[in-house]
């Protein structure tokens, strides 16, 4: 009959297991630190049971700041005290045993450099608590079943820059210090039924070009593909310069940007500035929240690449954020200012065509005429 291993003990779970993150052993020379010396306990600020990475880090630092520290001299001559915190640790988490506690001691290589080393422990924790709330960012901006996604999402965004700012008092950045962690790659392409949105918004205003002043507040980084960026910029260049708009103007300024020189058919732009007609300021609304929520997404995705970069300081992940965040800020203004009821603004004069200098036939037959 074959023999049945043992399962292996939570001592050996303690022991042997190995550390998955470098901050593992930090926290072990902490406490091995304070095991040592308990008086070193009021050298440490800005420290908390929740700043461990295990329950069992969590309960030996909740005891050790629970119980009074014992005499330097007797704590020298015998173990009384450990087993105080052993016994109080243990009714927070199982499997704690006296070994672990005495290898948590060897472990540490300076009991005067705890301050140093809780310092450690916050700035792996600052992290964590910067990830944690990223991820409830990133979920929200993804949730469809949202009845108001945009309120909720830039709740959670005002939620993640407090957090930063309270990270920021204790590691406040430094001038210059930007993270080196690389972008995240682009998001997946957009739904057949965005593209197709985008393209009935760019007819509408082809159509209705009076209208364009009114949606100012949209811009083409909010438009999800190249050529539907590149379109509304046409679109807003001519009626900036008071030049007529049309399906055709639009397709003309279209390729004295060069947006028709990468397979994009002018056929295939004229079939769909031609097509249906919706509400400009309905479907503009539509596109800025669309483009606020992928904000909000790619903020999260940046700020989630920094935390997941073990080579990304405190300093960074304060600047970083801070950075990221300023894009989703920025959308946020112009969705208030969308969103938010304007004073009707008087239409400004436009000519039937492009203004330009007489010929030399027409200003013979005016002077003619006089």
């Amino acid at each position: 009959m074959p023999h049945t291993p043992e399962p292996e003990s939570d001592e050996d779970d303690l022991d042997t297991v190995p550390a998955p993150q470098p901050v593992f052993h930090v926290e072990q020379a902490l406490l091995g630190a304070l095991l040592l010396d308990p008086h070193r306990l009021a050298d440490l600020t800005g420290i908390t049971t929740d700043s461990f990475s295990t329950a069992a880090h969590s309960a030996v630092f909740a005891a050790i700041s629970a119980l009074p520290a014992p005499d330097p001299a007797e704590h020298t001559q015998n173990a009384n005290w450990l087993g105080l915190v052993l016994a109080t640790a243990g009714r927070q988490v199982r499997g704690l045993t006296a070994p672990y506690l005495h290898t948590l001691i060897q472990v540490c290589p300076w009991p005067r450099h705890a301050p140093a080393y809780a310092r450690m422990v916050e700035a792996e924790h600052a992290r964590r608590r910067l990830r944690a709330a990223t991820d409830h960012l990133l979920t929200t901006a993804r949730d469809a079943s949202l009845p108001h996604p945009v309120g909720t999402v830039l709740t959670e965004g005002d939620t993640l820059a407090a957090l930063i700012d309270d990270i920021a008092t204790r590691f406040p950045p430094r001038a210059g210090v930007l993270p080196r962690t690389p972008p995240p790659p682009p998001a997946s392409p957009p739904p057949r039924e965005t593209l197709e949105e985008e393209q009935v918004l760019l007819a509408t205003a082809a159509a209705h070009p009076a209208d364009i002043e009114s949606v100012r507040w949209l811009v083409p980084e909010d438009f999800t593909v190249p050529l539907h960026s590149g379109l509304w910029q046409c679109l807003t260049a001519l009626d900036h310069r008071q030049e007529p708009v049309d399906p055709v103007t639009i397709l003309w300024e279209a390729q004295q940007r060069g947006l028709l020189t990468h397979g994009t058919a002018p056929g295939e732009v004229l079939q769909f500035l031609t097509g249906p007609q919706v509400s400009l300021t309905h479907w503009a609304e539509r596109t800025l929240q669309r483009s606020l929520l992928a904000t909000a997404e790619h903020t999260g995705r940046r700020i989630q690449a920094y935390t997941d970069d073990p080579a990304t300081t405190p300093f960074q992940l304060v600047t970083g954020a801070r950075r990221a965040l300023a894009d989703l800020g920025a959308v946020r203004t112009r969705w208030q200012h969308a969103t938010t009821s304007a004073q009707p603004q008087r239409p400004r004069p436009r000519p039937a065509t492009r203004a330009g200098p007489p010929t030399t036939t027409a200003a013979r037959a005016a002077r003619t005429s006089r």
